[in-house]
């Protein structure tokens, strides 16, 4: 009878020692390389602008036509940003050749990629884009996708040492002013938030012109962008994230709304903020599968890809911001790894804009 309890009693503590004992690592547990943005991938990525930079067609134009005086060659009317298919696009990849510049200065296509900057970015050039703008019934156009990758070129040309930035921050400044007067002119008359997956979304325009303010300093753009994504989203709560993605998204509404509130709220108020927003990311086995493209030469599915990179660019900075999510790095960095190799496939719908998307979310990775 002792033997029997002496041997229960062996086995209970045996049992008590193994719950307490630690947990071993497991897979989910580990935490994958972060991508890197090396030389050859700076000049792979470079490769898809510039072969579209001054390519005018084809070319989406997305006008309101006032009187047929508008009815001319996309050259004509945006002679600047005319090429990579539409507008927005052009923009963003300018921005793409200046930060790909200002980080490897020595890329194989430096010269060639100077070139260009210099012919498009003109005096003459911005002169005739702020002319556009000021054409009847067009003061709110590419707003506010546009607007917000025309001040993230801005940025980064500001913060490129090098004399060839100072030329072109020169000449763009005359439209990214207008640009500014545009978003503190039409944020206080925004009564409602666009919750979207696409140009339109209202956090992303919000978002990386903070960062424009924030870099320059300019605080009455950064108050406008604070007090309009607080009224827009301070009382939000329990996101959807399983809604996502719509089939043409390339941004997430739930993680643009999330990226843009840890960037004008302090930390502990972000943290309280988004512990309630998308509580369910707390959880260091939670899991978000990328986008699946099943049509890359489809303009609008191909969209997917981009998704891919906008939700990882997000992600890092949540768990920069708030480093008990760390787990969501893994999430970023599979999503990066699913889309990146595919961008250079050569069809058009996808390669005139997805290095930039590919390039910012790298960018998050240093």
């Amino acid at each position: 009878m002792i033997q029997k309890l002496q041997i229960l009693i062996a086995t209970l503590l045996l049992v008590i020692s193994c719950k307490d004992a630690p947990k071993p690592i497991t897979a989910a547990a580990t935490t994958l390389a972060l991508p890197e943005l090396s030389f050859k991938e700076a000049n792979r990525l470079a490769n898809l602008p510039l072969e579209c930079l001054q390519v005018v067609y084809p070319n989406k134009l997305n006008q309101s036509l006032s009187d047929s005086t508008h009815l001319q060659s996309p050259k004509t009317l945006h002679p600047a940003f005319y090429g990579c298919y539409d507008w927005h696009s052009s923009v963003h990849g300018h921005w793409s050749l200046v930060s790909l510049l200002k980080q490897f200065p020595s890329l194989h296509q430096a010269n060639i990629i100077r070139e260009k900057l210099i012919s498009n970015i003109s005096e003459a050039n911005i002169a005739a884009e702020i002319a556009y703008f000021k054409m009847e019934g067009n003061s709110s156009y590419e707003r506010t996708y546009g607007w917000a990758w025309i001040l993230k070129l801005a940025e980064e040309l500001h913060t490129w040492n090098d004399p060839l930035a100072r030329d072109l921050e020169k000449n763009l400044q005359p439209l990214t002013l207008l640009i500014i007067d545009s978003y503190t002119e039409f944020l206080p008359k925004l009564n409602y938030p666009i919750r979207v997956g696409e140009h339109t979304n209202t956090a992303f325009g919000l978002s990386l012109a903070y960062d424009y303010a924030n870099t320059m300093d300019n605080e009455v753009l950064k108050k406008t962008i604070k007090e309009t994504a607080i009224r827009f989203y301070a009382d939000d709560s329990e996101c959807p994230l399983n809604w996502e993605p719509s089939g043409f998204d390339f941004l997430s509404p739930c993680l643009e709304e999330a990226n843009l509130m840890r960037k004008v709220y302090a930390e502990d108020e972000f943290k309280i903020w988004f512990d309630t927003f998308l509580p369910e990311l707390t959880d260091p086995e939670f899991k978000l599968e990328p986008g699946l493209v099943s049509d890359r030469t489809d303009g609008k599915l191909v969209h997917l890809d981009g998704l891919n990179f906008s939700r990882a660019w997000c992600l890092y900075g949540i768990s920069e911001s708030l480093p008990e999510y760390a787990h969501l790095k893994n999430i970023a960095t599979k999503h990066i790894e699913h889309s990146l190799p595919t961008i250079v496939d050569g069809n058009y719908s996808g390669t005139h804009w997805l290095g930039s998307f590919a390039l910012y979310a790298l960018n998050q990775t240093k």
